[in-house]
């Protein structure tokens, strides 16, 4: 049933994303390559779980559509200039070419500019929710990608690059650069309900906290265990490029450890919400379970 809900709201988020970007532009350029980032085989866990925290609080789905695609963007934004020479310089993403290779590199640059700049037009322009609950959104959205969130990730990821770091920030790494995102998406999800009191929020956030380092955890272990055909990126580049990575500090016994213990964790803050939390609790086990 779940796995069903899974490719309802995937097919949502897509086809609202679809509209967003069908409009024609004078610069048609830096939109094909903003669609071709957007478009290019993700599997649409953060617009889920959107749509999951909506549903959990009984708010209309209708009224999280803009709150799904807009943390897409950002999502799909970051990956663009993850990608870029300058930064983990890759060539391949979802078994694609990534976008300054498909392109070129100026126009991945703008590609990601365009994709972060659109997500808050879409928050801003969405008449369904009120003025105050698009207000906190951006709010969410803005602090959780920017320097205090995953921006604020990417810079320690790669202030580190080639030296040893502890446990301790390693994960606070990680709570930045992939957790601020889950956080943020459940939170807005919520939000988008307009039914969110301050424990559904904490119980939510503890949730999406646990789901967000477990996320990170698992493409640590696939990075070792997988293959590039079946992960879509090359296999070993946390490797190649020198990254501390938990399987590297605590062993590959030990970073399975700290990934049962996660998702232990995220089922249990969501047990306040009984059987409507069981979509929250699959999708707890698909993150830990994927094979890419």
């Amino acid at each position: 049933m779940e796995g069903k809900l899974l490719q309802q709201y995937q097919k949502r988020v897509e086809q609202q994303l679809t509209t967003v970007l069908q409009n024609t532009s004078d610069a048609e350029q830096v939109r094909l390559a903003m669609n071709y980032s957007l478009f290019n085989g993700g599997k649409r866990v953060r617009p889920v779980l959107v749509y999951m925290a909506n549903q959990l609080l009984d708010g209309q789905i209708s009224q999280a559509d803009s709150a799904a695609c807009a943390i897409e963007c950002i999502h799909s934004y970051s990956l663009v200039h993850d990608d870029l020479p300058a930064m983990d310089d890759d060539e391949l993403r979802r078994g694609k070419p990534t976008c300054h290779i498909a392109f070129d590199e100026a126009t991945a640059i703008l590609a990601g500019d365009g994709l972060q700049a659109l997500a808050f037009e879409l928050l801003t322009t969405d008449n369904s929710l009120p003025a105050d609950v698009r207000l906190q959104m951006v709010s969410v959205l803005a602090r959780d990608s920017g320097y205090l969130g995953m921006v604020g990730g990417q810079s320690i990821d790669l202030c580190n690059e080639g030296k040893q770091i502890s446990t301790m920030q390693l994960e606070l790494m990680h709570r930045h650069k992939t957790g601020a995102l889950i956080c943020a998406s459940i939170e807005m999800g919520a939000l988008s309900s307009n039914n969110a009191g301050k424990a559904d929020l904490k119980a939510l956030n503890s949730y999406a906290s646990a789901i967000g380092l477990a996320f990170q955890v698992k493409d640590d272990i696939l990075d070792i265990e997988g293959s590039t055909e079946t992960l879509g990126k090359p296999q070993g580049s946390d490797l190649q490029h020198e990254k501390s990575t938990y399987p590297a500090l605590l062993g590959m016994a030990g970073a399975k450890q700290k990934l049962a213990l996660l998702n232990q964790q995220a089922h249990d803050s969501i047990t306040c919400f009984n059987e409507a939390a069981e979509p929250l609790h699959w999708l707890a086990d698909y993150i830990v379970e994927r094979q890419y």
